[in-house]
């Protein structure tokens, strides 16, 4: 069996060969998560400019996404702008 001598080169190398692939995995892990903002029903109404009863007829026909946590109800803002854009009406007419 035949020694292999590692030089310091060669362990420097290492290294900066190793703090890359940790940093690409970093980055896109980070990427993957991304921080939610969660709003309280308040937030939502006066966002919408809705009443309570229109909010509580998105979450019971399907149209807004909620969680609930004892009494409260908190929304996702990525879900707010999902259903704003999934709603977007596009008039040619006025063109």
């Amino acid at each position: 069996m035949a020694a292999t001598i590692i030089t310091t080169e060669d362990l420097l190398e290492f290294k900066l060969e190793l703090l890359e692939e940790i940093r690409e995995m970093f980055n896109e892990n980070r990427a993957m998560v991304m921080k939610k903002e969660w709003l309280k029903s308040t937030q939502v109404m006066d966002m919408l400019n809705i009443s309570p009863g229109t909010l509580q007829k998105f979450r019971h026909n399907g149209t807004l996404a909620y969680t609930k946590i004892g009494g409260l109800i908190f929304y996702e803002a990525g879900q707010i702008e999902k259903m704003l854009s999934d709603n977007l009406v596009n008039n040619e007419k006025l063109k």
